[in-house]
């Protein structure tokens, strides 16, 4: 995880296969973040997430949210952008970790009323995903295709 105030910072994440990337923004004191979490509940390994807390949707979202308010943004005015959860290597469908990390999203979320403004979710293609904390605006990469705007 990644929260900036620099203009000229871009925040990059790559490699989102069943990852979700998470990026926030509010506009009006130009801050940014950026999460990339790896799995949907930090029980499944209460030491990993004690010593990583990034790594999962119930542990990182709320730190990456209480980190951006530090820096004076304001949740009411936050951007919220959402790209990864494919299922990589799980084409069967017998893991669903991709969906299993959206669905925790969604699950949060919905609980604390945030609502996501644009999103790039499933499929079986990894991603990388930017946040340029001058403008705000989202990217990604997707292999053999054009960066595109989110």
């Amino acid at each position: 995880m990644k929260v900036s105030n620099d203009s000229d910072v871009i925040l990059v994440t790559h490699a989102l296969g069943s990852c979700i990337g998470l990026a926030v923004y509010d506009p009006v004191v130009k801050v940014g973040g950026l999460l990339h979490y790896m799995l949907p509940e930090s029980r499944i390994n209460p030491k990993k997430a004690k010593e990583n807390p990034f790594m999962f949707a119930d542990t990182g979202i709320p730190l990456l949210f209480k980190t951006c308010y530090r820096y004076g943004a304001i949740k009411q005015r936050m951007i919220v952008k959402v790209a990864g959860g494919a299922q990589i290597m799980d084409e069967k469908g017998q893991f669903n970790i991709g969906q299993r990390n959206y669905a925790a999203l969604r699950k949060i979320f919905w609980k604390n009323g945030v609502l996501i403004q644009a999103e790039d979710v499933g499929g079986f293609v990894n991603r990388t995903m930017e946040l340029d904390i001058e403008t705000g605006e989202v990217r990604l990469k997707l292999p053999g295709q054009n960066i595109k705007k989110l």
